[in-house]
């Protein structure tokens, strides 16, 4: 089995800078690294994990909903590798929900995104995919989308009122 990576934490800048684009797709490293984020994501129970946060500053991310300890109501989909992904469209409706990051443990915060996004992103095969994402799948995507850009789910909290710590939000949904 692949190894699961270590995840940055808030404060590691890293997390705070731009990632670059992915060029090579056929790099034996770039897939090894989706592998191993593929590993990572499930074996800390996330729905998403972005490049960043293993300390690597590329354009790529994992979407991988599924229900889990830390998102139970979580919709069931395969794990995607997103290359260089690009939101092309979204609604003009936003919807507030909880979130929470792997880097960013114990701390829950309600944010605003939109309902539904169109989106392109180079799969791991290297053909460009279109799709329209909707309620948390979208969430995911604009998550880990907005890693890519040195931005995390606390930036995007409107009041320091929704932030609220792990063990409550298990309380709340459960």
């Amino acid at each position: 089995m692949t190894e699961s990576l270590q995840i940055a934490q808030l404060g590691n800048p890293i997390l705070r800078q731009q990632a670059q684009s992915v060029d090579n797709l056929s790099d034996q490293k770039l897939q090894q690294l989706i592998d191993k984020l593929m590993t990572t994501v499930v074996s800390e129970s996330g729905v998403g994990i972005a490049a960043p946060q293993v300390s690597q500053s590329y354009r790529l991310f994992i979407v991988a909903s599924r229900p889990n300890l830390r998102y139970p109501h979580a919709p069931v989909m395969e794990p995607t590798a997103m290359l260089n992904p690009r939101i092309i469209a979204h609604s003009t409706e936003m919807v507030k929900d909880w979130e929470g990051c792997l880097s960013i443990p114990g701390i829950r915060g309600l944010v605003p995104r939109y309902r539904s996004v169109e989106v392109e992103y180079t799969d791991q095969e290297g053909q460009l995919q279109r799709q329209e994402l909707t309620d948390f799948v979208a969430r995911i995507f604009q998550h880990e989308y907005d890693h890519l850009d040195g931005i995390v789910f606390l930036d995007r909290v409107e009041s320091t009122q929704e932030i609220i710590t792990e063990q409550e939000y298990l309380k709340r949904i459960g």
